[in-house]
């Protein structure tokens, strides 16, 4: 449940078209809804703002469908990350409208309607062609959330006019996610052209000496650029999750609105 669907509840059971009961009926899921397999966190969205996302590499496609379905009943938009096809292909049949993406593994289903207003710009950059999986993971997953994403592929530093060219782009975005692998220095480079926050993807893309991210993780790790902050190899979800969440707190701040305190709704 998000807070404006609580509120508009709240609002009707005020107003005398809703009995508390049919109220205390709807709301009996939260803060969470046990299914057996799982505990689905309806309330999520409450206290961070975005709500639960599933994780369905090692489950089956069957628990995988059960957790979409309770989540996607409280009417929020429902995002699945490392989906299998067989998984994508037994959730489409149950929810037409929702979209699988194949080169980022996500399922995706967007019922929220447009943001009336931007909920920040996201620029998600790569170094290689090898990288476009991870950094469309994040790129999916930003937008599922409802940030405009600009994707800057294939800009690695082996080739360093190339994102010498998309400067102004970069420069617009709220927030800049880099997914590289090999020795992972495009995030260094990007930090020092940016003035926003750089969220830095390892890759497990290379040679044997890059063992499988570890290389590009510590480089990344080791950035001169300040600005620069590094989440877990491959987890290009992690990184626009995080993205999201600065680029709404910079709109916020820029249009003068104090953020929600959702804290304040937990008992």
């Amino acid at each position: 449940m998000t807070r404006d669907a609580l509120l508009n509840l709240l609002a009707e059971v005020e107003r005398g078209g809703l009995s508390a009961e049919a109220a205390a009926e709807r709301m009996k899921s939260l803060p969470f809804e046990d299914i057996g397999h799982s505990r689905v966190d309806h309330h999520r969205s409450l206290r961070s703002g975005l709500p639960e996302v599933i994780y369905a590499a090692g489950k089956t496609a069957q628990q995988t469908l059960e957790i979409f379905d309770r989540l996607a009943a409280g009417g929020v938009d429902v995002l699945a990350t490392r989906a299998e096809p067989a998984t994508a292909e037994l959730v489409l049949a149950r929810f037409p409208a929702a979209v699988y993406h194949p080169t980022a593994k996500t399922i995706s289903l967007r019922q929220s309607s447009p943001p009336g207003q931007s909920r920040g710009h996201i620029a998600v950059v790569c170094a290689g062609t090898s990288d476009v999986p991870v950094a469309e993971e994040a790129a999916v997953t930003a937008e599922t959330f409802g940030a405009r994403v600009s994707r800057i592929f294939d800009v690695g530093v082996a080739g360093l006019h190339r994102l010498l060219a998309v400067r102004e782009e970069l420069t617009s975005a709220h927030v800049v996610i880099v997914c590289a692998g090999m020795e992972g220095a495009l995030p260094s480079v990007v930090g020092g052209l940016v003035p926003v926050p750089v969220i830095a993807v390892p890759t497990s893309v290379g040679y044997g000496a890059s063992f499988a991210g570890a290389a590009a993780l510590l480089g990344m790790l080791n950035s001169c650029s300040p600005n620069v902050t590094v989440v877990n190899i491959d987890n290009g979800f992690g990184a626009a999750y995080t993205a999201v969440l600065i680029a709404r707190a910079s709109i916020r701040e820029l249009n003068g609105v104090k953020a929600p305190d959702f804290l304040g709704a937990l008992p």
